[in-house]
This record gives C-alpha cells, sequence and structure tokens, in this order.
C-alpha cells in the first residue's frame, strides 16, 4: 500500500473509530440514565441544572457515564486498530480516538465544576488514552488470533 493509501487509510480508521465509540458512549449515556434515572427536579439537557444537583447523585449514577465513557473509547479504537493499515498506524488511531474522547472529556469536565473531584480524575485520568491504549492491545489480540 502506498504511503499516500496508508495514511487516508488511518485517517478514515480513526473517523470510523472515533464515530462508533461515540455510538457506544451515547447508547450507554442514555441506557444509564434510563437504568439509573437522575434525582428529582434534574434536567439533563440542562448542563447548569445537572451542575447544581451532581451532589444528590448516588455513586451508581456517577459512575454510569464514567462507564459510558471508557468503552465507548475502548470499543472506538479497538474499531480504529481494527481498521489502520500497519502496526504503528494502527497505535495512531487508536490513540487519536482516545485524544478525541480525552478532550471531550475535558469539556465535560468543566461543564459540571460541580462535580466531585475523585469522578473528574477517574474519568481523565482512566476512560481515554488507558482505554484507547486497550482497545489497541485487544485488535491486535484478535488480528493475530
Amino acid at each position: 500500500m502506498s504511503n499516500l493509501g496508508s495514511f487516508l487509510r488511518g485517517v478514515a480508521a480513526a473517523v470510523v473509530g472515533a464515530f462508533v465509540g461515540g455510538l457506544v458512549n451515547m447508547g450507554l449515556v442514555v441506557a444509564g440514565a434510563k437504568l439509573l434515572p437522575p434525582p428529582a427536579g434534574v434536567d439533563v439537557n440542562d448542563v447548569a441544572s445537572i451542575d447544581a444537583h451532581i451532589g444528590e447523585y448516588s455513586l451508581a449514577q456517577l459512575l454510569s457515564p464514567f462507564f459510558a465513557h471508557a468503552l465507548g473509547t475502548l470499543v472506538g479504537a479497538f474499531v480504529a486498530s481494527l481498521i489502520a493499515a500497519s502496526l504503528r498506524a494502527r497505535l495512531r488511531a487508536a490513540l487519536v480516538v482516545g485524544l478525541l474522547f480525552q478532550v471531550g472529556g475535558i469539556i465535560a469536565v468543566t461543564m459540571i465544576p460541580s462535580a466531585p473531584l475523585w469522578f473528574d480524575a477517574l474519568d481523565l485520568v482512566v476512560a481515554y488514552v488507558p482505554m484507547a491504549l486497550l482497545g489497541h492491545w485487544l485488535a491486535m489480540r484478535v488480528r493475530r488470533a
């Protein structure tokens, strides 16, 4: 495969991975909200309402979006790693997915400043780049099998 072809395949891998990961993330966020509804009076479509009531959320309600972020990143990076052409491109595509999701996580943390520090730290440190690396590693195992 030519360098340009390999580069384009890597870009496509990152885009497809981010899209698939985003679908998984949103699906899990919606499912989590149905299984663990927010506290009474919270408008989940209004970030200010979430921020104002974040202290009323249970541990399970707080961990639900963390798992959505982590699994969305993991699946997105896995898909990206499966699609990209070379080993180096696979790792890059997975990391691009992880970093895109990391940026989203940073934005979310700034939008909900009242969230517990432990949650922000857990989400930003564990849910993105480490999950992208794990997704890449899993994809490499699948490719070898």
